[in-house]
């Protein structure tokens, strides 16, 4: 079940709906990632400004500027960290579209689904990102005390918060969100496995842009399978 799944999402890369969902998904993210890069780099040198005063040293008049560069690599290494999450968050405002495009290409004939407003999209977006940048920094403390396992501990959150977020995601438009939940957690561990298979590329840069497009689709296809396997039928 789920390879097939994984598989019929990949095939489906080339679906003009797919790849303007990825479009919007890049390019939100790169202009979210540098306001806040530049925001960062600003508000340091406005935070320390112009002259500082030290002990023994006197004034001195390029502190501002010295963290203000330093900021610089800093905000590189945040913006690869917080690169997929906020690419989920930003696709999160635009799955109607994808989990639509897989419905209309491999289950024609369902009715209508029940489309997300725009703020409930928002807060979920927003909620998404808030719980996976969360929980890999709390990770990042196991990543450290048990660095031989960083790699599977890595796999492992990302893959739980995945597989429980896109499939929640493809399923309320179906059966709600309560029904959505109930659903996963009666089949939690092939969600999570499935969820652990869309984490591993997020270690390959560019790959893992497509992280979310895929997860949006494959976890539609397992909805699907598992709401008709549940004797719901097709919702």
């Amino acid at each position: 079940m789920i390879p097939d799944a994984v598989l019929k999402a990949t095939g489906q890369l080339d679906d003009p709906r797919f790849r303007t969902v990825l479009a919007k998904g890049i390019g939100i993210t790169i202009a979210v990632l540098f306001i806040l890069s530049a925001f960062l780099v600003w508000g340091t040198g406005w935070l320390v400004g112009d002259s500082l005063t030290l002990p023994w040293i006197g004034q001195i008049t390029w502190v501002d500027n010295v963290l203000s560069w330093a900021m610089v690599p800093v905000t590189a290494v945040l913006s690869v960290f917080l690169m997929v999450p906020v690419a989920s968050a930003v696709t999160g405002l635009f799955l109607e579209d994808v989990a639509q495009a897989v419905e209309d290409r491999h289950y024609p004939g369902l009715g209508p689904a029940t489309k997300l407003s725009v703020p409930e999209a928002v807060v979920d977006g927003l909620g998404f990102l808030g719980v996976m940048a969360l929980a890999n920094l709390v990770a990042l403390v196991l990543y450290l005390l048990f660095a031989p396992l960083a790699p599977f501990i890595f796999w492992g959150v990302n893959g739980f918060l995945l597989g429980r977020e896109y499939f929640i995601m493809a399923a309320a438009r179906r059966i709600g969100r309560t029904d959505s939940r109930r659903l996963w957690r009666r089949h939690i561990g092939t969600l999570w496995i499935a969820g652990v298979l869309m984490a591993f590329p997020l270690t390959i840069p560019v790959v893992n842009l497509l992280v979310p497009v895929l997860g949006a689709a494959a976890f539609t296809h397992l909805f699907h399978r598992l709401n008709a396997r549940n004797g719901a039928g097709r919702a």
